[in-house]
């Protein structure tokens, strides 16, 4: 059988997908839909799946006596060189299963790691991968490390007796140590970068990967940014201009999508990445309307979301893909649970005006809308207008200058100590009552 695969050269590795099912776990239509997904974005061509019902995993092979035969037979059958879980199994399980079907096997959590490191483009991102595979992988050595550099470490650094395996979790643990350090640096300084923006509000798309957000992105933008029907298209955050109507320039970011079961480590890992969504002044959530799992998908991102602690931030959940739907009632079904949500059609840009009308009205209520009197000599005022705020318009008289503006509402605390006055702006959406009380402190004063 070995030999048989030598003569396959360069064609993919067969996988065959296995999954247990436990009588407390939610499963869809098709259980290992996902998990196919998953694996033909990795490069493998399936040729089998197999999943079995139990109350609980077998402690030596996960699987029973019977199906692990049963998956020996698949395997010899098919000539596969892989199995893949869509559990989490532990080391000796792996071992055990490898020695009774006579190939790899590899878990969800693997596969993911390998996707993402195969889809890496930058260096912030390669890091990120490296430092979650090896997070991973560390508690799970073996022998070998195939990927690490056998570099010496220094006088002192190996002592007398040490076996290899205590060799290569010192390597390990030292190369996730810099990389950790290198990540701070670079975590900082793109919270520097982000936060250094201030000549637009920042909207930021999340959601479950294949849900069409870079899609959304390009119908919004016209960013011509990649966008397959695939797992895991994007990794690295793109910005992009969006002239939003009847607002003006709001600067629009695609993220890495999320995944049920994502691995901590990973999340950890991309928080750099993830620091447009992190600052962002709203938060699109794009979910695939169309799918049969779109409840757990979407309950999904929003545990993503608690682990980076964003989940309190401003959210408009968007409905994608309803021109995929046929049956009215699968729409109707989510709205009923989530009567709030956008249904939209990135693809024919179907519902992108409600959208937008949405996002203006949900960054209305972060921004105030308003006219501020300053005094002419003030530099540094009209300098921190125009760097916190969006500049409508300006007038210039003897006494003052009227400046007409959108500010977000975090940076009106020096406006309302420097201004000589403060108003809604005509049209404002904002309660005049509400400002005027805000305001009555600073009206009339000057600097």
């Amino acid at each position: 059988m070995r030999e048989q695969n030598k003569l396959r050269g360069d064609s993919p590795e067969r996988s065959i997908l296995a999954r247990l099912i436990m009588p407390d776990q939610t499963v869809e239509a098709d259980p290992l839909e996902e998990l196919h997904g998953l694996a033909i974005t990795a490069g493998t061509q399936v040729v089998d799946e197999l999943v079995q019902r139990r109350s609980t995993p077998e402690s030596s092979t996960f699987f029973g006596k019977g199906k692990v035969e049963e998956l020996r037979l698949m395997v010899e059958r098919h000539d596969a060189d892989v199995v893949i879980f869509d559990n989490d199994l532990s080391p000796a399980q792996v071992r055990n299963l490898e020695k009774a079907t006579g190939v790899k096997v590899l878990v969800r959590t693997e596969l993911i790691l390998d996707i993402f490191a195969a889809g890496a483009r930058t260096h912030e991102s390669r890091l990120a991968i490296e430092l979650a595979q090896l997070e991973y992988s560390l508690p799970r050595l073996k022998r070998m490390w195939t990927h690490l550099s056998r570099q010496a470490m220094g006088v002192g650094m190996r002592g007398p007796g040490e076996k290899q395996l205590e060799v290569d979790r010192r390597l390990a643990q030292k190369r996730i140590f810099d990389l950790k350090q290198e990540l701070g640096k670079v975590e900082r300084r793109r919270e520097q970068q982000v936060a250094a923006r201030n000549e637009a509000p920042t909207v930021s798309i999340v959601g479950y990967t294949n849900a069409g957000k870079s899609t959304l992105m390009n119908a919004l933008t016209e960013a011509n940014v990649l966008a397959k029907d695939k797992l895991f298209a994007t990794l690295d955050t793109r910005t992009r201009r969006w002239q939003l109507p009847g607002w003006g320039v709001v600067l629009l970011s695609d993220t890495v999508g999320f995944i049920r079961d994502l691995p901590h480590s990973l999340v950890a890992s991309f928080k750099s990445t993830l620091e447009e969504t992190r600052q962002a002044d709203l938060l699109l959530h794009v979910a695939d309307a169309s799918s049969p799992t779109v409840f757990e998908q979407i309950s999904a991102v929003y545990s993503v979301l608690k682990e980076l602690e964003i989940e309190e931030k401003n959210t408009l959940l968007v409905l994608n893909k309803i021109d995929a739907i046929q049956n009215p009632a699968v729409l109707n079904r989510v709205l009923d649970r989530y009567p709030n949500a956008i249904p939209v059609s990135a693809m024919s840009k179907k519902g992108i005006g409600l959208l937008e009308e949405a996002v203006g009205e949900a960054l209305g209520r972060e921004f105030y809308d308003i006219e501020v009197d300053v005094h002419p000599g003030d530099g540094k005022l009209l300098a921190y207008l125009s760097a916190k705020g969006e500049v409508l318009s300006r007038e210039y008289g003897e006494e003052k200058v009227t400046v007409h503006l959108r500010i977000p509402a975090g940076a009106m605390g020096v406006v309302r100590r420097g201004a000589v006055e403060i108003r809604p702006a005509p049209g404002s959406h904002h309660a005049c009552d509400e400002l005027s009380l805000e305001t009555s402190s600073v009206s009339g004063t000057a600097q």
